[in-house]
């Protein structure tokens, strides 16, 4: 019987299972619907499946630095047990280290690791450790002057915050002061120049609402709006900021005075921007119980 795109889509819609799984648990029943759906289930792929549903906000970031460039990459899971578990922590490392090749989270999914697909490989450990897991967020800077530091550290290079910093002149000790300084205060950007303009006309807006709320006349209001914005611009962009290291001087004067300058930077923290439920110690214990 031969495998057809319909019959792919058939299993995937009734199992849950990734496209390429599909596909190949049809090769390998000879077309058999029953029988793939028994493959995938041996794999623990229709298992897998199963929890994609469920929300993912826990897990690590790891970070890996070589000669020419560093990545930076956040692997989910539901609870924060599992990200303590040593199964899920050789996983994150394995794929850290195949997004040492790849420019994007798209070209990490592409990667053959031992012969199995990311998706499979996260698939199985969703099957041994009964959380849904997502590797949600991948970065990369290139440069030979690279410092990194984490935050909240469970293992070498892995924690809830990721930050990596490109420097254009090699030294160590500041980089991983600037590293720590953006774990601290997760600047926007690194200069006004690299905020969109989009985001600056909504806080212009905004404050410019605030100021009328004064009541105080027009050309109040306009200075108002214009120190407002330059105080927004200090607490948002990294060069502006007060270096934590220092409060008497700003990152740029910092970086200045080293005979440097900050190329790019990579902040990557674990479930942000995900929607968590509220969910107490107890509820968290029972759930890691119960899969």
């Amino acid at each position: 019987m031969s495998v057809t795109a319909a019959l792919v889509k058939e299993l995937r819609d009734t199992s849950g299972a990734g496209m390429m799984d599909a596909k190949k648990a049809l090769i390998e029943s000879g077309g058999d619907m029953d029988a793939a759906v028994d493959w995938l289930r041996t794999k623990g792929l229709a298992k897998a499946a199963k929890k994609s549903d469920r929300t993912a906000a826990e897990g690590l970031v790891c970070l890996k630095v070589n000669a020419s460039s560093a990545v930076a990459l956040e692997v989910n899971s539901e609870t924060d047990f599992v990200a303590k578990n040593a199964e899920f922590q050789d996983l994150v490392l394995t794929l850290t280290d195949a997004a040492e090749s790849c420019d994007s989270l798209d070209g990490l999914r592409e990667v053959n690791i031992h012969g199995k697909s990311v998706e499979t490989l996260v698939a199985e450990k969703i099957a041994t450790i009964g959380e849904n897991m997502s590797v949600r967020r991948l970065r990369k800077l290139v440069g030979k002057n690279i410092s990194m530091y984490v935050h909240n550290s469970v293992s070498a290079n892995m924690g809830k915050i990721g930050v990596l910093v490109s420097l254009s002149e090699k030294n160590d000790d500041l980089g991983r002061q600037i590293a720590m300084h953006i774990a601290a205060t997760n600047p926007v950007s690194l200069s006004v120049d690299d905020l969109s303009d989009e985001l600056i006309e909504l806080e212009k807006i905004i404050l410019t609402e605030q100021a009328k709320d004064s009541g105080k006349p027009d050309n109040i209001i306009e200075n108002m709006i214009k120190g407002r914005l330059k105080k927004y611009f200090e607490e948002v962009t990294l060069l502006n900021q007060k270096f934590v290291i220092n409060q008497d001087i700003t990152v740029d004067q910092a970086i200045k005075a080293a005979g440097t300058e900050i190329l790019d930077f990579v902040r990557l923290e674990v479930g942000e921007g995900i929607d968590k439920k509220d969910e107490n110690f107890a509820a968290e214990v029972a759930k890691t119980m119960n899969n």
